[in-house]
């Protein structure tokens, strides 16, 4: 196999729950040494969330499954001198250190980037937090439905009925680990030619914003005010969702010739020369008139007779699909964006693998999210700690 892109880098982990070990889980899938640094007895809060208690009891919760696979354990206290000692080992042979702390966390622990920096210049450092380390609001606590209001996100979804309303997943601290992946990859290139480490500062909230970069456009430039409008596209029409004979299709005529295919399949060429709909813009003004037009012809036959006449004539149209059925899908199986992994104990368990896909350097899922501690032996053996004094410190509830 072909080697993988970032083997030999070592990544200290000291993230919890979901933005922080999204980003290291993207090293991880890559070829990266993580060892994610837990609190002794309790580890990585996620260990204890999900649906299933008999996991979470286990301090291995569907939270904690999903977002450590090819990462090791250790379990370390940092506010000793002991731990503070042993912290400082690993850093001067790390490459990347990510951790998503309240901003002045490490400053209180004596175990800022500067201090970092003196054991380890070259140690690109990354913080994940809800503000950044700097502005009015740094120091303000943050979770994902903070953030989705905040930013705005939540004040451009849903419609009339029911507005504001929040995305059904954490799409803040989604896209805030994805930020960070991308900022320390960039970080390493940088350092591959200059030897520079340094420090980055990420913000959920700076992350999220730059998504909805068309619909702040039109505030920003044309002074145009979002409208949340549901299901329905605001760049065209028609464009969202519309009920069907046995459900409900997306259908995306961005383009005038693909309105004008629309009408052929729907057999309505009429509605090509109907003055409300002829153009693109006077469309999107009409589309409370359009939409039942269409549902009409629509409720005629289902979902996936119309999703193949439509994308056979160049309409992107698709059929709307619960999560279970979307993840079944033999496209999502032909790109093996789930793969199964074996955990002791558990069994095995369907994850979700890098969907980057590097023709030289591939990235894989290949070990299970690790058992809290589970490599605690291995790697302070590495940095010298014999058995004994391993012995020492559990007794002393250092590791």
């Amino acid at each position: 196999m072909n080697k993988q892109i970032m083997k030999d880098v070592r990544v200290l982990d000291l993230t919890n729950v979901l933005a922080g070990p999204f980003a290291t889980l993207h090293l991880a899938l890559l070829g990266a040494e993580v060892i994610k640094i837990e609190r002794p007895g309790s580890g990585d809060l996620a260990r204890k969330l999900g649906t299933m208690t008999e996991l979470n009891d286990q301090l291995m919760g569907t939270s904690f499954l999903a977002q450590n696979s090819n990462k090791k354990s250790v379990t370390l206290n940092t506010k000793s001198p002991e731990g503070k000692e042993i912290f400082m080992k690993l850093v001067k042979d790390a490459d990347v250190l990510v951790e998503n702390f309240r901003p002045g966390v490490m400053d209180r622990l004596g175990l800022s980037y500067e201090v970092l920096k003196e054991v380890n210049p070259g140690l690109i450092y990354c913080a994940i937090s809800g503000f950044g380390q700097t502005g009015p609001d740094a120091k303000k606590p943050a979770y994902d439905q903070i953030i989705q209001g905040l930013s705005g996100e939540m004040a451009v979804n849903g419609d009339e009925r029911l507005n504001p309303l929040r995305t059904g997943f954490p799409v803040c601290d989604t896209v805030g680990g994805l930020n960070g992946a991308f900022a320390i990859m960039a970080a390493l290139y940088h350092r591959e030619r200059t030897g520079e480490g340094q420090f980055i500062d990420i913000a959920m909230l700076d992350s999220i914003m730059p998504l909805m970069g068309w619909v702040a456009a039109n505030l920003l430039i044309a002074d145009r005010e979002p409208v949340p409008m549901g299901n329905d596209n605001f760049t065209a029409a028609p464009s969202g969702v519309f009920s069907t004979g046995d459900g409900y299709i997306n259908i995306a005529a961005n383009k005038q010739e693909q309105w004008e295919s629309v009408c052929d399949v729907l057999e309505v060429p009429e509605l090509k020369t109907d003055p409300r709909f002829e153009k693109r813009d006077i469309r999107k003004q009409n589309r409370k008139e359009l939409t039942p037009l269409l549902e009409a012809r629509l409720a005629e036959r289902g979902t996936d007779e119309w999703v193949n006449l439509l994308n056979a004539n160049g309409v992107p149209s698709g059929a709307i699909l619960s999560l279970r059925d979307a993840l079944q899908q033999p496209q999502v199986k032909h790109r093996q964006t789930l793969k199964e992994v074996a955990v002791e104990g558990i069994g095995n368990i369907p994850l979700f693998n890098l969907t980057a896909k590097f023709d030289r350097t591939p990235g894989d899922s290949t070990s299970p999210p690790p058992r809290l501690s589970e490599h605690t032996a291995e790697i302070w053996a590495g940095i010298g700690i014999t058995e004994d004094e391993l012995a020492e410190l559990k007794t002393k509830n250092v590791v």
